[in-house]
């Protein structure tokens, strides 16, 4: 999966996880991290064979890996998570070889998830 490797090594990616890491410094539990992002990746890739999605593996864990990316701007500037996480995973995923019909899908996912 050289894709998801170029999103994990990508500077902006790496900026945001760093920032998320240190605004969660003090939370014990529900942290947005590399490791929440791993099980959200095997959660969507159990779900996409059930019910016969047909996303490719890169694509969901790209979804998975971006899903909280907007966390900081929610922390920052109050504003949606899920909203900044699609404008901000656009601009990594352009930068990671990712088509343009995959980003929007992976996007379309990314603004469609919320937190209760």
């Amino acid at each position: 999966m050289n894709r998801i490797d170029k999103i994990i090594d990508n500077s902006l990616y790496r900026d945001y996880m760093d920032k998320i890491r240190n605004a969660e410094n003090n939370r014990k539990f529900c942290l947005h991290g590399f490791s929440h992002a791993l099980d959200v990746a095997r959660i969507i890739y159990i779900i996409n064979l059930e019910e016969n999605l047909g996303f490719h593996k890169d694509v969901i864990y790209a979804m998975a890996l971006l899903h909280d990316i907007g966390r900081v701007e929610e922390y920052e500037n109050g504003i949606s998570h899920h909203e900044a996480g699609a404008i901000i995973a656009r601009d990594i995923l352009a930068q990671c070889d990712f088509t343009d019909e995959e980003i929007d899908a992976i996007c379309e996912a990314i603004s469609n998830h919320k937190s209760y």
